[in-house]
C-alpha cells in the first residue's frame, strides 16, 4: 500500500504508534446485527488501481485502522490503493481540483454537502447504499440527507460516519459554579457561563474561521432560538426576529468567554481546554481521547474530570446539534468505478468498519444503525452523547435543500461572520442580519 500522509491537525498529545493502540472490538463483527442480504457483484476492472483522498486524523486510530483495512483490501483483491490523508483545510481545495480537471483521485472522502456540489461529476451509488442499508439496519436520517440527492432516493454519496460537538466540560468546575450538569434553559446556561468566568474557568467557543467548531457553534445559536438559514423552499430567512434574538444572546455569552476565540481555528478550543484555561466548550471526543491516552498524568487528571452532555436545547424541541459527516464520492472520470465501489463496500462491512469505529472511541459516529449495538458505546458512559450523532433533523442549510448554495454559506462562513461582527460590536444585529442575508441570497440565486 502506498499512503501519503499530509499534515494532520494533531491535538498536541504525544503520537501513539499502531503498536501502542489497544485493539478494541477485535471481534467487533460479532456484536453487530445484520440481515441476510445478497452482496453486489462488482466486476473488477482488469489492472485496477485506486487513488483515495480522505481527511487527516484527529486521533491516531482513525488513520491506523483505515490503513490496516486498506491493506486487507489490497491483500484480498490485488488492487493497489494509494490513500492521501489531507488536512481539513486543504481537502476541499484539492477536491475542487479533482472535480474541475476531471483527473486525479477516484474516490474523495470529503464532508457533508460536497457530493451535492459536484453531483453532475460523481457516480450514482444507490445500489451500494441500498445494500448497506438493508444489511445494517438502515441509515440514520442525517446520512440519508447527505447521501441522497435532494428530493430523490438517488444516492450520490456514502456517509462514512459523523463527527459531532456536544458539551465538553470540567465537572468539578461546573459543580463549583452551583450546577450538577449543563442546563437546557438558555438563561441558566448563560448564568453558568458567567459563574465559570467569575471563578476563573471561562468557556470558549470559536467564532473564527474554524470549519467544524465555528459553524457548529453558530448553528447551535440559531437552532436554540428557533432560527434557520432558509425555509423549506430555499428562501433565505436570516433577517428574522429569531436570528436577532440569537445574536443578542451570543453577545452576552461572548462576554463570559476567554479572550481570543474570534481567531480560533478547529484546534483553538482543544488547546485551551487541555491547558486548563477553559472549563466548557463544544467539541468532538478527540479532546477527551487525547488527554485520556496522554502519557502526562496531569492530562489524565483533566480527562477524569471531563464530562460530555448533549448541547442545551433552548427553544428547540429536539437536540439542536448536528454532525459533520465524512461523505465518500466516486468520480465519473475514474477508470475503475467497480473497484472503487468494492473498496467503499469493503470499508463499510462489519469486519472492517467495526474495529475502525470502536477504536475511534466515539470520534466518528456510525451512519448505519446496526453499529449502535457495538459494546464500546456502553463501555464508557462519557461516550453516550456521541453515539447517535447522525440521528438528527438538523443539517447545514436547514431547513432548505442541500445544495451548492448551502455549502457555499458554510464554506464562506456567512453565518459565523454575522455573529462575529455583532459580538465584537462592529455591527448591530439588524445590520449584520441584513448583510448576511444579502450574501446568502447571492449564493442561492446563483446556485
Amino acid at each position: 500500500m502506498t499512503v501519503t500522509r499530509r499534515e494532520s491537525l494533531a491535538l498536541g498529545a504525544a503520537a501513539l504508534g499502531a503498536s501502542a493502540i489497544p485493539i478494541i472490538g477485535a471481534r467487533a463483527a460479532d456484536e453487530i446485527p445484520t440481515a441476510n442480504v445478497k452482496s453486489p457483484d462488482y466486476k473488477i476492472e482488469k489492472g485496477a488501481t485506486l487513488h483515495v483522498l480522505r481527511p487527516a486524523k484527529f486521533i491516531d486510530p482513525d488513520e491506523v485502522f483505515w490503513k490496516a483495512n486498506t491493506k486487507k483490501f489490497i491483500e484480498q483483491t490485488g488492487i493497489d490503493v494509494k490513500v492521501d490523508f489531507v488536512s481539513w483545510e486543504d481537502l476541499r481545495p484539492q477536491l475542487a481540483v479533482v472535480a474541475n480537471t476531471g483527473a486525479g483521485a477516484d474516490i474523495v472522502i470529503s464532508f457533508s454537502t460536497d457530493p451535492h456540489i459536484y453531483s453532475a461529476k460523481v457516480l450514482e451509488l444507490t445500489d451500494l447504499a441500498e445494500y448497506l442499508g438493508a444489511k445494517y439496519g438502515g441509515w440514520y436520517s442525517l446520512a440519508e440527507r447527505y447521501g441522497q440527492k435532494w428530493g430523490t432516493k438517488t444516492w450520490i454519496g456514502i456517509p462514512i460516519g459523523g463527527g459531532t460537538g456536544p458539551c465538553v466540560y470540567r465537572k468539578s468546575w461546573v459543580n463549583e459554579a452551583g450546577y450538577t450538569e449543563i442546563p437546557n434553559d438558555l438563561e441558566k446556561f448563560l448564568d453558568l457561563c458567567q459563574k465559570l468566568q467569575k471563578n476563573g474557568h471561562p468557556c470558549g467557543m470559536s467564532l473564527g474561521h474554524a470549519l467544524g467548531d465555528a459553524n457548529g457553534y453558530s448553528e447551535w445559536l440559531m437552532w436554540t432560538h428557533g432560527a434557520f438559514l432558509v425555509d423549506e423552499k430555499g428562501k433565505v430567512a436570516l433577517d428574522s426576529k429569531e436570528v436577532l434574538a440569537a445574536m443578542k444572546y451570543a453577545t452576552e455569552l461572548q462576554k463570559t468567554m476567554i479572550p481570543g476565540t474570534l481567531t480560533w481555528n478547529d484546534v483553538g478550543n482543544n488547546q485551551a481546554f487541555a491547558a486548563g484555561k477553559i472549563g466548557f466548550t463544544f467539541n468532538g471526543v478527540s479532546l477527551y481521547y487525547s488527554m485520556l491516552k496522554s502519557p502526562d498524568a496531569a492530562q489524565n487528571a483533566i480527562a477524569a474530570d471531563t464530562y460530555h452532555q448533549d448541547a442545551p436545547f433552548g427553544h428547540s424541541k429536539v437536540k439542536p446539534e448536528s454532525a459533520q459527516p465524512m461523505n465518500a464520492m466516486i468520480f465519473k472520470h475514474s477508470k475503475y468505478p467497480n473497484a472503487a465501489k468494492a473498496y467503499l463496500q469493503f470499508m463499510m462491512e462489519a469486519e472492517q468498519y467495526g474495529p475502525w469505529l470502536s477504536n475511534c472511541l466515539g470520534y466518528w459516529s456510525q451512519s448505519l444503525k446496526a453499529y449502535r449495538s457495538m459494546k464500546f458505546w456502553e463501555s464508557d458512559p462519557k461516550l453516550i452523547p456521541y453515539a447517535t450523532a447522525m440521528d438528527s433533523p438538523f443539517y447545514d442549510g436547514y431547513k432548505g435543500p442541500i445544495s451548492a448554495a448551502s455549502a457555499a454559506v458554510i464554506a464562506n462562513y456567512t453565518v459565523v461572520d454575522m455573529f462575529a461582527s455583532v459580538v465584537t460590536g462592529n455591527a448591530t444585529p439588524e445590520a449584520a442580519a441584513k448583510q448576511a442575508a444579502k450574501q446568502a441570497e447571492r449564493y442561492y440565486r446563483n446556485a
